[in-house]
This record gives structure tokens, sequence and C-alpha cells, in this order.
């Protein structure tokens, strides 16, 4: 039988072609967005390349929906096999100027979100004695930046999360496996730079951050090829806790792992020209 994939977040970018590429190998697809005209051209492209797939319109803020939706995926395929946790929103700006509100948002979203999803089909997975929970982070999951201050601490959730619930599941057959980018070549990170306004301490130094940013966004790997390596943890038996789909986010993590701090930073201040 083939495996069955559930993905939240497909519906545009790397989720959606991480959708085609399993579809594609002759996985059964199961997913949610909350985009709904993405979901409706998804299923049209599905239907092109063949195989079964069941997708719906959702907010992955939708607890009672994500359990509805786990008994709609288990009542139609009889088992899950992998669940990726591909939900997140972006969040950007200096701290003392952070809407908080907007911040619990972004962290409902980003850890809630793959709390709730993985939650709801641990029990299925662990009465069949496997499974793969894997989780999209970030390089700032374990490599801090400024000015993302919201959204590195929800990607360190997400680092320690999916740690903690290693040592839980494991002894079920399941395994755990986390992805963690750094730049890759899509709209993300310009939909959340907004400059800090005029008068602010930060301005400055966050627009050469932006700048930077952007500059390193346009030679950075591309969603096609970020989304041939997600496609390939999902195949794997026994994936890697940790795996990066782009050299910034590996050179990155070998500094951090051998450095000492006062070094990195000041590597990660320079490199993204934000030294005062």
């Amino acid at each position: 039988m083939s495996d069955v994939v559930v993905i939240t977040g497909l519906a545009q970018g790397m989720g959606r072609q991480v959708a085609c590429l399993l579809a594609e190998a002759g996985s059964n697809v199961a997913g949610f967005d909350m985009d709904a005209e993405g979901i409706e051209t998804l299923k049209n492209e599905l239907d092109r390349i063949g195989g079964d797939h069941l997708l719906k319109v959702m907010d992955i803020t939708d607890r009672p929906g994500i359990k509805t939706f786990r008994d709609e995926v288990v009542a139609h395929y009889g088992r899950v096999d992998t669940v990726l946790s591909n939900v997140g929103i972006g969040f950007f700006g200096p701290f003392e100027e952070v809407d908080l509100e907007k911040a619990l948002k972004c962290l409902e979203i980003n850890v809630i979100g793959a709390a709730a999803i993985f939650q709801a089909f641990i029990p299925v997975m662990r009465e069949r004695g496997g499974g793969k929970l894997i989780a999209m982070s970030s390089l700032v999951g374990q490599v801090p930046f400024p000015f993302e201050s919201i959204y590195t601490a929800s990607k360190f959730a997400i680092q320690g999360l999916v740690e903690s619930i290693k040592y839980e599941v494991e002894p079920f057959g399941m395994k755990v496996a986390i992805i963690e980018p750094a730049q890759v070549s899509t709209t993300f990170a310009a939909k959340i730079h907004h400059l800090p306004p005029e008068g602010s301490p930060y301005r400055e130094r966050a627009g050469r951050f932006i700048d930077r940013d952007n500059e390193l966004i346009r030679t950075a790997t591309t969603p096609d090829q970020a989304a041939r390596k997600i496609f390939k943890v999902l195949q794997s038996d026994n994936p890697k806790l940790h795996n990066q789909v782009d050299f910034m986010s590996s050179f990155f993590l070998f500094l951090n792992w051998i450095l000492p701090k006062k070094l990195r930073d000041m590597i990660l201040l320079n490199h993204m020209d934000i030294k005062v």
C-alpha cells in the first residue's frame, strides 16, 4: 500500500512542491491550508499527477477541526505514515517595539499549530507501531537573529518541542526530525520586512539588515531545490534529527557548534551588515 503523508500549509511554496513530489512518487497526500484558491488549484494539479489525495480548507488554529480532519484521514486511508508540520508565519521588528498581541498570534501558529497536528496523529501512529513526525523549523531555531526575536523564539520552541517528543514516542517505533533552512528564495521574508517608524533608534540598523537579507535571498536555495531535500527527509526510513536544506544553514550551524560565542556573534553581525 502507498504511504500516507499529512502536510499542513501545502497550498503554496515549498509545501505545495513537496506535495507534488510525493504524489509523483506514488504517495497519498492529505493536508490542509487556509488558502482556499491554493487548495483548489493543488487538487487539480494532483489530479493530473495521479494518486489519491484528501485536501481541506482549514486554519491551523482550529483545534477541533484538526481532530475532525485526523478522523477523516484515518477513515479514508486506514493509516498515516508521516506528518509534516509546515505551517508558519514570519515576524520581524525590534523587540522593544513589538506588538505582543501580534507576537502571540505568531507563537500560536508556529508552535501550538505544530503541537496540535502532532498531538492529533500520535495516537494513530503509536497504535500502528510506527510513523514519522517532521517539523519545519529554521536556522534561527538554533542561531538567534536580531530583529527576529519572536520568530526566533517560536523556532527555538519547535526545536525543544520535537526533541522532547522524541524521547516519548521512540519506544513506540516512531521517528522525529527537524528541517532547518536558512534563506530560501521565496517571498516569505519580503512579506514581513517593514522598517521601524521614523525616529526609532533601530531604524537604520534594521534597514541594513533588510537590505542584506534581500541580497542573500536573491542567491539563496530555490524552493524547488529545498523541496527536493525535504522530500528526501520524508522518504527516509530513519531520518536524522537535524536536517539542513542549504549551505548557509549548514555553515552557520557548524560555526555555532565549534566557535566561542563572542566570535560567532561577530561573524553574524558582520554577515548581516548590522555591526554598530
